[in-house]
């Protein structure tokens, strides 16, 4: 846990909120208020997950960069759009896949099945 926090950390007091509205809040609403609350919960949810894979999900995303010789999204986006990728079309399509699939692990781990 980060200095100067004790606990709960911020992933346990996150997860105790969603539980709270999956197990004692959803079932007391309806209509338009229980749309809301699903999504809440599901915010929640993907905050979990980030809070958990993000900082492995950071370093791996800067070892794709740093091997296709990039320090970041801005300038390998602006590789790929000059074309000065078009010869590593494989090793390019390889970094995105993983990156969207990083993405989804957070967003809704079901699309990565």
């Amino acid at each position: 846990m980060p200095q100067p926090h004790d606990a709960p950390d911020a992933r346990e007091l996150v997860a105790a909120v969603r539980e709270f509205l999956e197990r004692d809040v959803l079932s007391t609403l309806e209509g338009r208020t229980r749309f809301h609350g699903l999504v809440a919960v599901n915010v929640l949810g993907m905050v979990e997950r980030e809070l958990a894979l993000g900082p492995g999900q950071e370093r791996a995303h800067a070892a794709r960069l740093a091997g296709l010789g990039f320090d970041d999204d801005a300038g390998f986006a602006a590789a790929i759009r000059e074309g000065r990728l078009d010869d590593r079309y494989d090793e390019v399509k390889e970094a995105l896949l993983e990156t969207v699939a990083d993405k989804l692990a957070v967003a809704d781990p079901a699309y990565t099945g």
